[in-house]
């Protein structure tokens, strides 16, 4: 949504192309504000969710709103955003590493000429970015096709998680906690490593991969056609 809105505020005025140090810094400001506004859902969400598995008696929430109640009374409003520094990190990490590695594994697999289609010439046509700022022109179709998509999409998921998932097992287990067993997000980080060691920040690390793998194919897969389609509707230039 607001990523390529930021990264043209970001992308000095006069640039031919915006380098991989603005997408980051874009990918990173849009990642902590997704969170700064969404941290109240997501920590209902990972409560409401460790409740349900337990027996009914010794269930804290009766239901969503309830939850957003409980908390705020028993914790306060701040206990709404409780582990927003980790979750932040994790989702700027996540941001960066899917849209990042995204382009780097579509580049390479259209620089091997891998997963490519061609035009009706033969011939390959521009190569297509993640932005809507210089859509493809009609008469040079993209030479990417949906396979490329999908594995660039999957791979991208697979890097996102591997970085992201000692972040999201701490968010996890820090917002999950109880008042006062943990001072803070580290002290949260250092408890894991003492008890778990190491192989604890990658705890449902498959899972965890599946589930941002297919959201990844999905997203990816989907905002390529969108552009596409974007592209193929804009009348030619005179």
């Amino acid at each position: 949504g607001l990523y390529d809105s930021v990264k043209q505020l970001y992308t000095p005025k006069g640039a031919e192309s915006t380098g991989v140090a603005t997408r980051l810094l874009a990918g990173c400001t849009t990642g902590a504000v997704a969170v700064a506004c969404a941290q109240p859902t997501d920590v209902v969400k990972v409560r409401f969710q460790a409740s349900g598995a337990l027996p009914d008696s010794a269930r804290r929430y009766s239901g969503t709103v309830d939850a957003y109640r409980t908390i705020a009374r028993e914790e306060g409003i701040h206990g709404l955003w409780r582990g927003t520094l980790p979750n932040i990190a994790r989702n700027v990490i996540i941001n960066c590493g899917e849209l990042v590695t995204y382009d780097l594994l579509k580049d390479a697999l259209l620089r091997t000429q891998l997963m490519t289609g061609e035009d009706s010439e033969g011939g390959h046509g521009q190569m297509p970015s993640l932005s809507l700022q210089h859509p493809t022109p009609v008469s040079s179709p993209p030479p990417d096709k949906i396979p490329c998509h999908f594995v660039a999409a999957f791979g991208a998921g697979f890097c996102a998680t591997v970085v992201a998932s000692p972040v999201d097992v701490v968010k996890t287990r820090y917002m999950n906690s109880s008042p006062g067993q943990y001072r803070k997000d580290l002290s949260c980080l250092l408890a894991l490593l003492k008890q778990d060691g190491t192989a604890g920040l990658y705890k449902g690390l498959v899972p965890s991969y599946l589930r941002l793998g297919s959201w990844n194919v999905v997203m990816f897969v989907s905002y390529e056609q969108l552009q596409r389609a974007m592209a193929l509707a804009r009348p030619a230039p005179a």
